[in-house]
């Protein structure tokens, strides 16, 4: 078999694994995030995970898809450790950088949530008192 086809199984082998790793937990955690951010709504909270994982899914797995072609010819061993030292520590960078990229997504939208939860009150207006008379001699 060729050296070239042996670096392509293994770089794919290891970037869908890796792929799969992260997304299931990130989905896992990410998941109690959610239904803290979205006060408790289990439903959202899962839909929105859901949503979000098949998104990291896509474009990850289409990175390593786009990322998969060489222009090199493997001549020996060596190559084969340098080619997927190289394409796999592109993939790592590119799934960390998507990794913090919805990290501070999440931590906006629970940002915006506390603030609408602090901005209402804790306890709904009873009614309204009517202004007070004017004191005598006043």
């Amino acid at each position: 078999m060729d050296r070239t086809v042996i670096a392509y199984v293994v770089y794919l082998v290891v970037s869908i694994g890796l792929t799969v790793w992260v997304a299931r937990t990130l989905s896992h955690n990410g998941r109690i995030f959610l239904a803290d951010v979205l006060q408790g709504d289990e439903k959202l909270a899962d839909a929105v995970n859901h949503l979000l994982v098949v998104g990291f899914y896509l474009v990850n797995l289409g990175f390593v898809a786009l990322y998969l072609s060489g222009d090199d010819t493997i001549e020996d061993t060596r190559g084969i450790f340098e080619a997927l030292s190289t394409k796999l520590g592109v993939v790592l960078l590119v799934l960390g950088a998507m990794h913090l990229a919805n990290v501070y997504v999440l931590n906006r939208i629970r940002r915006r949530g506390v603030m609408e939860r602090e901005q209402v009150p804790p306890v709904a207006p009873q009614g309204w008192t009517a202004p007070s008379a004017p004191a005598p001699g006043a």
